[in-house]
């Protein structure tokens, strides 16, 4: 499905969907979208994306864009019920789990996306990423070396960044964004590793490409409603998502060619439809596009995440390596 189709079937099942007698993700054809003191489409307030829509859409729903009703009825109270049952059955042992062990440290959300798609990514059609072998490889190899250098771990467990687009996908907790308009720039601020992006809308040029940063090099403008920014300049120390809702894209390295292009176009009061394409030819066989909606949620607080560099896991892990050597040794 190209991207274009993707928007025009979104677009009907906003329009016209209605789930579980409620009415589902539905656009008011009557609302208009107000404007900033100066003119520009508002996106301003916090905003939300927590879901256990996967990333990728599994094998089981093949060829299948959107879930009916019961579908989503089902997932939903499966995800309830496994949760519920975990939580019930706690066991705690050395060497196992000390973080999040039940849900009160969690907050990945409970439903699906409001759009009722059976995955982030929208195109390709399949909603696969067209992952390269060798970056698969080079995942692998990250993950199997944990323990022997920092530089292994994802930069999320590093407490650095979750990089672009990483850091609007969801994660286990802290799924908020607040976004922030003046007449000069937008800001987005990160719940999730406290990453703060300030985008200016006067500059039309990227950085010389000699510059290299985290979070890339980003450019912005308006196309009619739609806040489009293309990030570029991104050095080869990022990956392309960092956490376990990333599935398969999880620890794969973006490499310095990576080029982003997100589009945030507000639908209704309550919904901005965030997508994503991302081309990167170390990393993918063809451009990917991730398209989700955000929830305004004026009234959620966001806190401070207060990671590090240099917190105390990376060094326990490194030092937990070299334990496992000299007993290894000495066997």
């Amino acid at each position: 499905m190209t991207t274009d189709l993707w928007k025009a079937k979104a677009a009907a099942a906003w329009l016209t969907c209605i789930f579980s007698g409620t009415l589902f993700a539905q656009a008011d054809s009557g609302w208009v979208n107000g404007r900033t003191a100066d003119g520009q489409p508002d996106l301003q307030g916090v905003w939300t994306n927590d879901t256990i829509t996967p990333i990728e859409r599994p094998s089981s729903l093949a060829g299948r864009d959107f879930l009916t009703p019961d579908e989503i009825a089902a997932m939903e109270a499966n995800i309830a019920r496994r949760r519920t049952e975990a939580d019930n059955n706690i066991v705690v042992r050395a060497g196992g789990n000390v973080g999040g062990y039940n849900q009160v440290w969690l907050d990945s959300g409970d439903t699906v996306l409001s759009t009722g798609q059976t995955s982030m990514i929208v195109d390709p059609p399949n909603g696969r990423a067209p992952l390269l072998e060798s970056a698969i490889a080079e995942r692998d190899f990250y993950f199997a070396n944990i323990e022997n250098h920092y530089i292994y771990h994802t930069v999320w467990d590093r407490c650095l960044t979750r990089g672009i687009p990483g850091s609007m996908l969801p994660a286990g907790y802290n799924n908020a964004y607040r976004i922030i308009q003046t007449p000069d720039t937008i800001t987005i601020v990160y719940e999730m590793i406290h990453d703060v992006r300030v985008i200016p809308l006067t500059k039309t040029e990227h950085l010389d490409p000699k510059i290299r940063l985290w979070m890339g090099d980003s450019v912005a403008r308006w196309e009619g409603e739609t806040l489009v920014i293309e990030t570029a300049n991104f050095n080869d120390r990022g990956m392309i998502a960092n956490s376990s809702a990333g599935g398969r894209l999880k620890g794969v390295p973006a490499s310095d060619q990576l080029h982003v292009v997100e589009r945030f176009t507000r639908v209704s009061e309550g919904t901005i439809i965030w997508e994503a394409t991302m081309t990167d030819p170390e990393a993918f066989s063809s451009p990917v596009t991730i398209s989700i909606p955000l929830t305004l949620e004026n009234d959620y607080r966001m806190y401070e995440y207060a990671c590090h560099e240099g917190n105390y896991a990376i060094p326990n892990i490194l030092s937990a390596g070299r334990a496992r050597e000299r007993m290894q040794a000495s066997n």
